[in-house]
């Protein structure tokens, strides 16, 4: 099943259970929880969620906060970014999201050998504590935008050779950014897939949006309409396919966005406008 939804909750949504009924209300079937720069749901308030998303169908998941830096020289940090993590995980569980996505590292002028190194670690450690907890929410490592950041897809496949219970996420904005723009028809959309099927995990998280970028990578997120890259052929390529794949809208516009995604992908609409 391919489920759409926006990252961040839809307007006039007053607590995270409104938003998951105003997702439903949509005709979307997933809803992306920003945990932007604090992890501020209540135990309370993510267990209401969870009972109207299970009611209405709809697949919660969790960006744990920006500021994650794994690789950081401040051990303070790293510190607090394992602590971000870790109760965005628990948060999560409590929503019943199935996984959480994390901006790992920057390279900070080590070696993607070197980062990828302490990312496995500081993940593997993660990931301990929380099955200790008996929490099987999926750490979800995203695909990342800018040149000077940790996250290729080739990066998060050597932490999941070692660290069970992670996944990619695949940011297709970013991936097209991060390579000037190489995402130009529906076969470079297939052969990221095809590079994500090298990973033993079948069920996706993905992110969508336009993007503006320059020869470092990402610079700003755009609409669906700024078609960079185009929506168009991710949706043909998705039609009828039978892939367990949640995809999540990052536009500046994310649920509006999200609706013509799905509109798309039902064939109620031929393209983007």
């Amino acid at each position: 099943m391919i489920r759409v939804g926006p990252a961040g909750y839809p307007p006039g949504s007053k607590d995270l259970a409104d938003a998951v009924r105003k997702t439903g209300e949509k005709g979307l079937q997933a809803l992306e929880v920003q945990f932007v720069r604090q992890v501020y749901l209540t135990e309370e308030a993510a267990k209401l969620a969870n009972a109207v998303a299970a009611k209405k169908d709809i697949q919660l998941s969790a960006h744990a906060p920006y500021y994650i830096s794994l690789n950081s020289q401040n051990q303070e940090t790293v510190a607090k970014s394992r602590d971000w993590i870790l109760r965005s995980a628990r948060v999560a569980k409590a929503m019943g999201a199935w996984i959480i996505v994390i901006h790992c590292a920057a390279y900070s002028g080590n070696s993607s050998e070197a980062v990828t190194k302490k990312v496995m670690a500081e993940i593997a450690h993660c990931r301990e504590v929380l099955d200790m907890e008996k929490n099987n929410v999926i750490l979800g490592l995203e695909t990342m935008g800018k040149k000077g950041q940790w996250g290729t897809i080739e990066e998060i496949h050597q932490v999941m050779s070692e660290v069970e219970g992670v996944q990619p996420v695949i940011d297709f904005a970013h991936m097209h950014a991060r390579t000037n723009g190489s995402i130009k028809g529906k076969g470079d959309f297939q052969a990221i897939f095809d590079s994500y099927d090298r990973s033993p995990t079948k069920k996706m998280h993905c992110h969508f949006s336009g993007i503006e970028y320059t020869a470092a990578g990402e610079k700003n997120h755009l609409a669906l309409d700024a078609k960079s890259p185009d929506y168009s052929f991710l949706a043909d390529l998705l039609t009828d396919s039978d892939r367990d794949l949640s995809l999540i809208c990052e536009t500046t516009d994310p649920t509006a966005d999200a609706v013509l995604m799905r509109r798309m992908l039902d064939g109620t609409v031929n393209n983007v406008n």
